[in-house]
């Protein structure tokens, strides 16, 4: 547990230029603000791991809905809010074991390489309630432990269209992310300096979501996910060469 409630001003600093950076990419695509946020916490800030990531998940993926709600596919939320709960379920076990250990920077790294691994192989899966079902699960893992839960989802969206996979996407990523803290609350493993830092970081996703807006006209999802994807490999492999 870290010695203070927030981070010292240069890492603080580099974690909310990350949060501001991933809400955009979040609200654009529905995916991405996990990859790029928790790889660049666990360098600068891993004692506010996974806490924080997730609670600003949290604000991101309700922000967000709330911007596209109309869009969103509310059929395919029940399947895969279930089997977000099973995930998260399984994860608050693991979490309490590596939290607070230099094993959850590993596990983060190669969550990430393996978030970009899915998207960039660009695999496609029907949509059903049961590819919606283990979707959900292994998101909830994901996200719970890492605060990198959309990926799964965001693989059964991959070909539909644009702003409604972004909006059902955030519906799950937010719903996803609420559970997550509850898991990690229940493990014993959220922490109140978790908790601060998010609050602290907190305001500048309203911020962020508002300037999205005119981008959401200009930009599709493709044209801005490589380069999120981009920079989450870059911070996973840093992250992992500090690691192991």
């Amino acid at each position: 547990m870290p010695a203070t409630l927030l981070p010292e001003l240069g890492p603080w600093l580099v974690c909310a230029i990350t949060v501001l950076v991933g809400t955009l990419v979040q609200r654009l695509s529905g995916a991405g603000y996990g990859m790029f946020a928790a790889p660049v916490m666990a360098l600068v800030a891993p004692e506010w791991l996974p806490g924080t990531v997730v609670l600003v998940g949290f604000v991101i993926g309700a922000g967000s809905l709330l911007n596209a709600r109309d869009a969103v596919e509310w059929r395919d939320l029940p399947p895969g809010f279930a089997g977000r709960i099973l995930g998260a379920g399984i994860a608050a076990y693991i979490a309490a074991a590596v939290v607070g250990t230099d094993a959850l920077a590993i596990i983060v790294g190669f969550v990430v390489l393996f978030a970009v691994a899915l998207t960039v192989l660009g695999l496609t899966f029907p949509i059903s309630g049961g590819s919606l079902f283990v979707a959900g699960g292994i998101g909830g893992v994901m996200g719970t432990l890492t605060g990198i839960g959309a990926p799964p989802m965001a693989i059964l969206y991959s070909n539909i269209e644009p702003r409604r996979a972004a909006a059902t996407q955030n519906a799950f990523y937010g719903f996803g992310a609420f559970v997550a803290i509850i898991a990690l609350a229940i493990a014993g493993v959220l922490t109140l300096p978790q908790v601060a830092f998010a609050v602290s970081l907190a305001p500048l996703v309203p911020f962020a979501l508002l300037a999205s807006r005119p981008l959401a006209i200009r930009f599709e999802r493709g044209a801005i996910r490589p380069w999120a994807l981009g920079m989450a490999t870059i911070s996973a492999l840093v992250l992992l060469s500090r690691s192991i």
